[in-house]
């Protein structure tokens, strides 16, 4: 798959199966055809989009169920055609599973005994009725609706800029219980809503990461430490999907481990996974150790865009700060392409945020505050659609401000 602006073409051959040599794409350029892929081997699971009596495949669902369309105050936007398109890219054929390798791992279950939603009676909205209602009769009541859509449609256009590379975002931090897996989840998932091209959810943390759990997926097999022994320049995008966990709206997952311990990654591994993905999706949400490993310190630096999670304790600003001044003495863009995600883990921290930020931004890094939601706070997966207001609209600025950081970087 070639590299340049024609790459995003070639990826959408892929994900339909392929097509005709020298086919046009868009602008009129002549996209050369992947060669045919190999057989994908087996997840241990039927394709997703698969029926089970080997009919017709199943669409694949949306999953940001209960929202309107696009244009409509408080939804995701998307583009014009979205759906037709979403429905052109599906290969039914092309993720069938072949044989599987003699070598091969066994696929294991993300939770013994079934989905971790299986653990909690009935997932919470991330904010009340009462709250919910204010503000849709605020909403009926002013303009705040307009202004609502023309920020809705600034951030979609922010996010949905073309790349002729792939772009690789890291998200780390300097402690445990930062929302770091829960802030990767919320940017990948918005990623991979807005845009077109594939999305790769990569976790270098394999002390048990929750990362799995956030996304929802049921087993894994492959891991990143694997891949960096597997993937090949000569593979397809196929070839390389069968070895991930397939996830809605053309995401994809690779998990650093199977939810064992003492199962490690070390920084080689690490950089030839990466190397060997990197050209094959449109965004990379890398979900790294914490600091000051060596894995999380070689993968923000090799990253277009760097997302750093505190809790907005006073505990976490003052590491976060001791942290950005340490990254003031790295090259210039190391600090100007991070973003500070001040997370609220508790509905009233007490902590004057914008003091906080305006602490934090003095470093010359930017911030974004994650406000506080009940549904985020249950833990288990990440439902978009019983996400709080407030935090949809902060996920996507946060999304669209680290892609525009990243697009600015200029050593890729």
């Amino acid at each position: 798959m070639p590299s340049g602006d024609g790459w995003q073409g070639d990826v959408l051959r892929d994900l339909r199966g392929g097509g005709a040599q020298g086919a046009p794409g868009p602008g009129g350029q002549a996209y050369r055809a992947s060669a045919p892929g190999r057989a994908l081997p087996a997840q241990g699971t039927q394709a997703p989009d698969a029926a089970p009596d080997g009919g017709a495949p199943r669409q694949a669902a949306y999953p940001y169920e209960g929202q309107q369309h696009a244009g409509r105050p408080g939804d995701w936007p998307r583009q014009a055609g979205y759906q037709e398109q979403r429905q052109e890219q599906q290969a039914p054929a092309a993720y069938a599973p072949g044989p599987q390798p003699q070598s091969g791992p066994g696929s294991r279950p993300v939770l013994k005994g079934g989905p971790a939603d299986a653990l909690r009676s009935k997932p919470r909205h991330g904010e009340s009725f009462a709250a919910r209602a204010a503000r849709a009769l605020r909403r009926t009541l002013s303009s705040s609706a307009a202004s609502e859509v023309a920020e809705i449609t600034r951030t979609a256009a922010a996010l949905q800029q073309p790349v002729t590379t792939g772009r690789q975002i890291a998200v780390t931090s300097i402690r445990g219980g930062s929302g770091k897996s829960t802030v990767a989840a919320l940017l990948g998932t918005t990623y991979a809503h807005y845009r077109q091209d594939p999305v790769l959810f990569l976790e270098a943390d394999p002390a048990l990461g929750s990362l799995p759990l956030r996304l929802g997926a049921e087993s894994l097999r492959w891991t990143t430490s694997d891949i960096a022994d597997i993937v090949k320049p000569d593979m397809s995008l196929l070839d390389v999907t069968g070895y991930l966990v397939q996830l809605p709206n053309n995401a994809w997952l690779l998990p650093a481990s199977q939810g064992q311990i003492g199962v490690m990654l070390d920084s080689r591994s690490y950089e030839r996974a990466v190397v060997a993905l990197r050209r094959y999706f449109g965004v990379m949400v890398i979900d790294c150790e914490t600091l000051p490993t060596e894995v999380a310190r070689v993968a923000l630096a090799a990253a277009h865009g760097r997302v750093l999670t505190a809790p907005a304790t006073p505990e976490g600003v003052t590491s976060t700060f001791a942290v950005l001044q340490w990254m003031q003495g790295l090259p210039r863009q190391v600090i100007a392409g991070t973003v500070v995600v001040l997370t609220e883990l508790v509905a009233h921290s007490g902590v004057d945020l914008d003091e906080a930020a305006q602490r934090l931004r003095s470093t010359g890094a930017s911030v974004q505050v994650l406000p506080y939601d009940r549904h985020l706070a249950a833990g288990g997966r990440v439902r978009t659609e019983l996400l709080a207001h407030p935090t949809r609209e902060a996920a996507a600025r946060l999304a669209a401000d680290v892609f525009q950081l990243s697009l600015a970087q200029k050593r890729h």
